[in-house]
Formats: C-alpha cells, structure tokens, sequence
C-alpha cells in the first residue's frame, strides 16, 4: 500500500495537529507507537528552542509551518560542563561494568530525509555495533601477566579505560554514528557525553531513552543536544576541560582540525573521522555490470551524503559508453521523494543550502567543459531540498566538483587509459577516506589496493562498512579507527606493571 503524501498525512507531521508535550524540554507532533522515545534530559539552564524540519517538506509546508517536526530545547556551555562532571563521577564506578542500546527507523526518516528502508537498514548496522563490542567488552585482555622477563620479576600489562569521553556525531547516519562510538567506549568501561547534530537530535534522544532502558545508567550516558549558536562553545569545553579524557568526532576536515588545536593544551586522545572525496575506478577488465551495481550503492545512498559515497568517477576510455549506459538506466528508475515511502529510492538533501550549492558546482563544472548526462537541476516541485540525480562525463579535473567532496547525488566522469594514469588520478587529493575499484583481474587487484591511498578500500563492491572492520582514514581524512578490535582500543590505556614480589 503507498504511504501517504506529507499534504495527505498532516495529523502526524504538523503542528497544526494536536501536539504532544512529552516532558520539559521537547515538544513534537510526530506520532510514535511509543511516545516515550522521545524523552529528554532535564538537565538544562535555559530554555531557547531548537527546530528540527522535515527535510522532504514542500514549500507550502515551510510557509505554513508544519516543517517543523518537534521543537528541542537548546544546551549550552554550562549543561556540557555538568554533564561532563556528572560523567567523571559516573566513571569510578562504571569503569568496572559493561552493557548496550537500540532503535527508530522513523524517527530518522523524519528529520534526516533518508529513504525508510535505508533507516530501517541503518538500524541493523547501528545495532551491529551493540553486538559486538557487547562480546569484545569481555574479552578485552584487561592484564596480560608475561613469563619471567628476569631475574628481578614479571611484567604485566593491563588495559584500562581512558576515562570521561566527549562524543560528536554528524546528521547522515543519526544511529550508526552514535553506536559505533558509544559501544565501544561504554564496553571498554568509560562513561559518555554525546552531542549529536543539531540538525537530527531526536534519533540520538530516543536511543538515549533506549539506553537507560537496557541498563545503562543515566550519569553513564549523558546528551548534551545544542543549536548551531551554541555548538561552538560546547566544542570548546569539551576540548578544554580536563576532565575529558578522549574526543571522537566524525564530521568536516575543518572542524576536525580546529578540534585538535584546541585539544591540545590538555593533550586529548583523539578519534576523528573527517572529509572523503572517494574515486571509483573502473578497468577495462571490470565486469561492467557489477561495476555499475557498486557505482549505485556507492553514490547514491543517502541521496549520497555519506562520508564514503563515491565521487570521483575514473573510468577506462574504452568502456565508458557501456558503463555510462547502463548506469544512466538504473539512474533514471530511481524514484525521488519523501523517505516514508516505502518506493522511495533517493530522498532530499538535508538542506535547502546543501541543495543550492551543489547545484552551483554543477553549472561550474558545465562552464568548464562538462557534459551533461543526466539531471543537473533542482527539483523544486518537490521540496527547496531536492536534486536530480545528476551524471556528467567528461568533468575537468581542476573543477571544484571534482577537488572537493560533493556530499549529493552527482557522478562526476572523467576517464583514463593506463593503470596508473588511474591511480595517480585516484590518489591526487588531500583526503583518504574511502576508494573503490573494479577489476577481475586478481594481480591487479592487490596491486591497486596497496598503491590507493585511502583507510578502506572497496574491489568490486560499493557498500564496504561492518562493525568488524576498522574503519577510518589516511592523509587529512582523519586519525584512528572505528570497529573490530581497534575501535575499542580507541579509548583503553595500556599500563605496564612490573612485578618484583
């Protein structure tokens, strides 16, 4: 049965309907089969409202107002400082015990955009997380007594957790984000402060709820939710106070950087996931099919906002035609609207400004020379958020759409003749996140894969992410890793004991 339209479903997403006020701090329209996911912490000073929209809003639903989905109380410096002492006190005792959290898809449709069975997908990734660091928690090596190192006695090495940790998630993947930072560090036995985008605050609040649910104290796990006027000083506070131990943030390159010089002074571990800007490479001896099976879950999940979404588009001259082909009939089945819908396949932007601006780079990278294959413009009958899914082939190189990460539904072409041509192409770019590329031939593939210069990188296949896997960066993209093994190691100290007894 098709979803309702967002005119159609009003009694559920606008304030025009009757409102639900689910405590102190947060008032929204959405209809939940369980309201109480909703919840927020009452630990506030001041009360400024944040607004969360529908990023699949029409025009007429901006004007009237019922883009606005729930309105969230603002936190600010003081409340990150409370929450971060609360922590710390929380820490002595939570350092010795371990648990988990959970879900909902709807909640994240709702004010990130994303298609429901993509959040409904995410929410299995999400929780992926739980699952495992909810194992590793017991089997951390937390001492490791050695055999006689000499005469005088033994050495043992013991793992302990670092301590308050300040946690930053971006908007695009509102649970996974949370999880795969929270798990690990609430396994390895350190206590949480989360400040979750401004932009989708109310995934982070129900999987607080969620949490408190399954057992985890709520001083364990703190949610400090701020605006865009006050992230800047809860930033500060947690790069500054020392009692945070440990800051992991996924986000821009820029913010990255600017976290770690004020993290400095107090010398912070740091975990920072940052831009990407991902090639696609595609050779000759590629199985085009499945080549272009990879270039669609790469780039156009999430309306490809995501960190890893290819952008960068190398393809070997003697096969472009085909793989343009092919791609541009899966591209033009694509069906673009509101993420409710179960048909949906690609959702809006998150903002009408993200929307404008890849536009523009769109119409430069025309101007200089690009051909348009398909798409290329706004979609504003359905909403200031929407873009056609676009395609350009022979993009400029030195064109800011090729330089820069797009973080939307654009694949950018240029081509190549020789390997390395492909590689160097691949590699020429101050990021290093994600990289992927497609070849049968097995020589090539280890070859290639050593040679790209990126933290993950994907052979034949477009979605690459898992919890046992660590993922993370090289060059700017970012330092340290998330999942398997190594996540949890972000946030234990390793302590070396000697014995002589």
């Amino acid at each position: 049965m098709r979803e309702p339209t967002l005119k159609q479903a009003k009694c559920v997403l606008t304030f025009l309907a009757t409102t639900v006020r689910l405590s102190s701090s947060l008032t929204t329209s959405i209809n939940l089969r369980d309201p109480s996911l909703l919840r927020t912490p009452s630990v506030t000073f001041h009360r400024e409202s944040l607004q969360v929209f529908d990023p699949a809003a029409t025009n007429s639903d901006i004007k009237d107002g019922s883009a606005v989905v729930a309105l969230v109380e603002v936190m600010n410096r003081a409340d990150a400082k409370k929450a971060i002492d609360i922590s710390s006190r929380a820490f002595k005792k939570w350092r010795f015990q371990t648990t988990a959290i959970e879900r909902s898809a709807k909640i994240m449709t709702l004010e990130s955009g994303k298609p429901i069975n993509e959040s409904i997908g995410e929410v299995g990734y999400g929780t992926s997380f739980l699952d495992y660091y909810a194992a590793e928690a017991i089997s951390i090596p937390f001492s490791n007594v050695a055999l006689h190192f000499s005469r005088r006695g033994k050495v043992m090495v013991v793992q302990e957790p670092v301590g308050v940790t300040a946690l930053i998630t971006p908007w695009n993947f509102p649970i996974a984000m949370i999880t795969r930072k929270v798990a690990p560090a609430l396994a390895a036995g350190c206590t949480v402060v989360l400040k979750p985008s401004e932009v989708t605050p109310l995934t982070a609040i129900a999987v607080k709820q969620l949490a408190n649910r399954a057992g985890i104290p709520d001083e364990v796990f703190q949610l400090v939710v701020a605006d865009k006027n006050t992230t800047p000083e809860i930033g500060e506070e947690f790069c500054t106070n020392p009692v945070v131990k440990k800051i992991s943030f996924t986000g821009s390159t820029a913010v990255g950087k600017l976290l770690m010089k004020l993290s400095s002074e107090t010398v912070k571990r740091l975990s920072l996931e940052l831009g990407g800007n991902a090639p696609f490479i595609v050779f000759k001896d590629a199985d085009i099919d499945q080549a272009v099976n990879a270039a669609m879950s790469s780039k156009f999940r999430n309306a490809g906002q995501t960190c890893v979404s290819s952008d960068r588009f190398i393809i070997h001259k003697d096969i472009e035609d085909d793989f343009i082909r092919i791609l541009s009939e899966k591209v033009t089945n694509l069906q673009i609207g509101s993420g409710l819908s179960e048909e949906i396949n690609i959702g809006p932007l998150i903002k009408a400004s993200a929307a404008t601006d890849i536009k523009e780079k769109i119409d430069e990278a025309i101007n200089q020379g690009a051909e348009v294959i398909l798409g290329g413009d706004l979609l504003e009958k359905l909403g200031p958020n929407f873009l056609q899914p676009t395609i350009l082939r022979n993009v400029d190189t030195s064109s800011r759409i090729w330089l820069s990460e797009t973080f939307g539904p654009v694949v950018a072409i240029t081509t190549f003749l020789h390997e390395d041509e492909a590689v160097n192409l691949a590699n020429d770019s101050s990021s290093g996140l994600a990289s992927y590329f497609c070849s049968k031939d097995l020589a090539r593939v280890f070859r290639v894969a050593e040679r790209l210069e990126n933290g993950l990188v994907g052979i034949n296949e477009g979605i690459i992410s898992t919890a046992i896997a660590p993922f993370g960066g090289m060059k700017e993209s970012g330092l340290g890793r998330e999942g398997s093994p190594a996540g949890i190691a972000e946030y234990l100290e390793t302590k070396y004991v000697f014995l002589n007894f």
